[in-house]
């Protein structure tokens, strides 16, 4: 098949971002796949540059991301960044040719603000929501973009793992909505030795502090981390064990005077080699999910999280309702409370080379691109 992934790497600019694309790219390419990716910005360009440290609503800077970091894995020639004005990347005929022959359209977090008439080409489109609750609840709210990007896609994805639960608050709009999981290629993130550097940190994490407005919906306010981290903010001080996050969105003291370790998240996300490198580097993972997606028991799972459990890290998070889905407990835990988060904290510590190699496990068996991408084929061309 020809496959059609589209995506926000240019105008996210952070290497992580850059990584939730190359797991579908790389997976179906070694699945036998033609891939292709496409980023269209619609009537301007709109990206943060990290380097002048300013907005610029020129595609050049985000495009050249986009190349940084599809090339080294052999797309160099197999991408496009458009805008209404101008394109870079393939030229526009020769990527109309490859709409044509397009059988599935892919379209990760966001619709195509503006629809081309060569995106009506390919024979199958879906959405893939990685914004579980958030995301219907903005559709439902009044948001006319995203709600006629989805309405244009006959198979609709979400990494909400509860939707359809009773517990599960996730609105159903424009549904049915079907779970999947962020999948990890496991070529590109193979299992690290259980035998750390001394100095490697023992819980990590890559966060965004607040990305974007609280969501109201249902006389329920549904918000970021802002709203759902503080409550574990003394975790440095009730276990024996180094908790060191790359931040975006904040202060550093906003965690630092808590006993938190912090560095630039924009230097560690700066690209797809040193947002791996971070990862593999740490020991485990400490995950607190947006208040939203706990407080709406949307059974999420973190793209980031999956590359951990790739490497071998365990994956420490604040329970969304994904264990009534997926298998949890070793190399996979999830807490409800601080309590239980500190007493988990401390087996992972004293039982480390047991869960390591239970995360790497998991992610063989639940998350690799070699069990996900043909069903989620099969599901999107039925």
């Amino acid at each position: 098949m020809t496959i059609i992934i589209a995506g926000t790497i240019g105008r996210s600019g952070v290497g992580g971002q850059a990584w939730t694309v190359l797991q579908y790219l790389l997976g179906f390419r070694a699945l036998g796949h033609d891939v292709y990716y496409l980023e269209d910005c619609g009537i301007s360009s709109w990206a943060y540059d990290w380097d002048k440290s300013e907005w610029t609503a020129e595609p050049d800077s985000p495009a050249a991301y986009v190349h940084q970091c599809l090339a080294p894995f052999g797309f160099g020639q197999h991408w496009i960044y458009r805008t209404n004005d101008r394109t870079l990347g393939m030229e526009p005929g020769e990527f109309i040719k490859v709409c044509e022959r397009t059988e599935l359209l892919i379209m990760r977090a966001v619709p195509l603000w503006v629809w081309r008439p060569e995106y009506d080409l390919p024979k199958r489109r879906v959405f893939i929501d990685v914004d579980p609750g958030f995301t219907q609840a903005a559709m439902l709210s009044g948001d006319k973009g995203l709600a006629e990007g989805v309405a244009r896609c006959e198979k609709r994805f979400t990494v909400g793992q509860c939707v359809g639960l009773n517990k599960c608050l996730i609105p159903q709009a424009l549904g049915p909505w079907t779970a999947t999981v962020p999948p990890v290629f496991l070529d590109e993130w193979p299992a690290q030795s259980p035998r750390t550097p001394a100095n490697a940190p023992d819980f990590t994490s890559v966060i965004r502090w607040q990305g974007f407005r609280d969501q109201k919906f249902d006389g329920a306010v549904y918000g970021q981390r802002d709203r759902s981290f503080p409550q574990y903010f003394s975790m440095p001080s009730k276990v024996d064990a180094t908790f060191r996050v790359a931040l975006l969105g904040t202060p550093p003291e906003t965690l630092t005077q808590h006993g938190w370790e912090v560095v630039p998240g924009e230097v560690i996300s700066k690209t797809a080699q040193s947002y791996r490198e971070f990862i593999q580097q740490s020991r485990a993972e400490f995950c607190v999910p947006k208040h939203g997606y706990v407080a709406m028991w949307t059974g999420w799972v973190s793209d980031r999280s999956v590359c951990y459990l790739a490497s071998g890290r365990p994956v420490l998070m604040e329970e969304t309702g994904v264990s009534e889905r997926l298998p949890t407990g070793l190399g996979f835990l999830t807490f409800k409370d601080f309590d239980e988060a500190v007493s988990l904290a401390s087996e992972i510590q004293g039982q480390y080379e047991w869960h390591s190699q239970a995360a790497r496990t998991t992610a063989e068996q639940v998350f690799s691109t070699n069990n996900i991408l043909p069903k989620l084929i099969a599901d999107a061309m039925t």
